[in-house]
């Protein structure tokens, strides 16, 4: 039997470590084997969880829906960066199939965005009407892996700014129907106008969230509603402001205000108790494998560099039910030359990537 000697530390928590540990059936152990005939393999490093990318997009294209070979290719990537447990944040591609790939990342899957008509990228998500959007956060619901994802707000053509897509009556009845089918609910979120209505509808968990607050800040760190930022995509805010400015000069002023206070919005959340999660919005626009930009984003952003690892690993997989360097659980892990708590700079270049027990080379 195959046996990899974890040399560590083995970062148990963002405080604990373990010496060393073992994996032995693609689980982990601290108890050291002692079965005959085994062939040991050491890894030497600094020891912790697979990356998690709580906001990406499996399989989806600039246009829609990519094949299976492409969608693959996007999620060995994720594999290859370290990124072991993703959270689609909507696909109009169905990637169940990967489930039954044992060296692919884990998937937690939301469905499909669902958008207000013409109020979103065009392909990517359905397009409903707001009498239709309950039943709709249903069916995705049950499609998809206990979330559902709205597009909250777009830019409205006509005041040539961003503008929140749904009533307020609209949004409190999907999130009531999305927690009525078990499912969490959570939303696209830019501007400032439309936060209000997100926290009182109930949805928990907001994406990009540029538009928070001080008093939306307070109100989701009180409910312990997630966000993940996404700073890497809103990095790409003065490219779209310059390609809108003539026609929407307005929208256009505005996003670039949003990403100019990015840092310290995301800075203010963390330190006011709101959930904070590690997301790239990988795919689409933005290429797969950027898990540990994020990460430094979020250090940049003035978090700890500890809590800025910790929305990418132990305290997102605890957010998606997932299992992290626990005896018995599934060996998905990545070694590290350094130790990442005082330099994310670490996780770039890692030892190994190991998923289901099986060691990945690494980028």
């Amino acid at each position: 039997m195959d046996v990899l000697h974890l040399r560590g530390p083995v970062l148990v928590s963002p405080q604990d470590e373990r010496a060393e540990a073992w994996v032995v059936g693609g689980r982990l152990t601290f108890t050291r084997p002692t079965a005959p005939g085994l062939d040991v393999t050491e890894l030497r490093g600094w020891v912790l969880p697979g990356l998690v990318d709580a906001h990406c997009h499996v399989g989806l294209g600039p246009d829609g829906a990519l094949d299976d070979a492409s969608a693959e290719a996007q999620a060995v990537t994720e594999r290859d960066t370290g990124a072991l447990l993703l959270r689609d944040a909507g696909s109009a591609a169905d990637t169940r199939w990967m489930d039954a790939r044992e060296d692919l990342p884990r998937i937690v899957r939301a469905g499909r965005h669902l958008a207000r008509t013409r109020r979103y990228l065009r392909g990517l998500a359905h397009e409903l009407e707001p009498e239709e959007l309950p039943a709709a956060v249903r069916e995705q619901a049950r499609y998809g892996d206990g979330w559902v994802k709205v597009v909250g707000d777009w830019i409205d053509r006509d005041t040539g700014d961003l503008a929140p897509c749904w009533p307020a009556a609209t949004l409190r009845a999907a999130a009531e129907a999305a927690h009525a089918e078990g499912a969490r609910i959570t939303a696209h979120q830019f501007g400032e106008e439309g936060v209000e209505e997100l926290l009182d509808a109930g949805f928990d968990g907001i994406e990009h969230a540029t538009g928070l607050t001080a008093a939306t800040i307070e109100r989701a760190a009180a409910a312990g509603v997630a966000v993940v930022p996404t700073l890497v995509n809103i990095a790409t805010f003065p490219g779209i402001a310059e390609r809108g400015e003539a026609k929407f000069p307005r929208y256009a002023a505005h996003m670039r205000d949003l990403h100019a206070r990015r840092y310290a919005t995301v800075r203010d959340a963390w330190e006011a108790g709101v959930p904070v999660r590690a997301g790239t919005d990988a795919g689409s626009v933005l290429p797969h494998g950027l898990i540990v930009d994020e990460v430094a984003e979020l250090v940049a952003a003035g978090l700890p560099t500890v809590a800025a690892l910790d929305a990418a690993t132990w305290a997102a997989r605890e957010w998606l039910g997932a299992e992290s360097l626990t005896e018995g659980a599934s060996a998905d892990l990545v070694v590290c030359p350094a130790d990442p708590r005082l330099d994310v700079g670490a996780l770039r270049r890692p030892v190994a990537v190991v998923l289901r027990g099986r060691v990945h080379p690494g980028p």
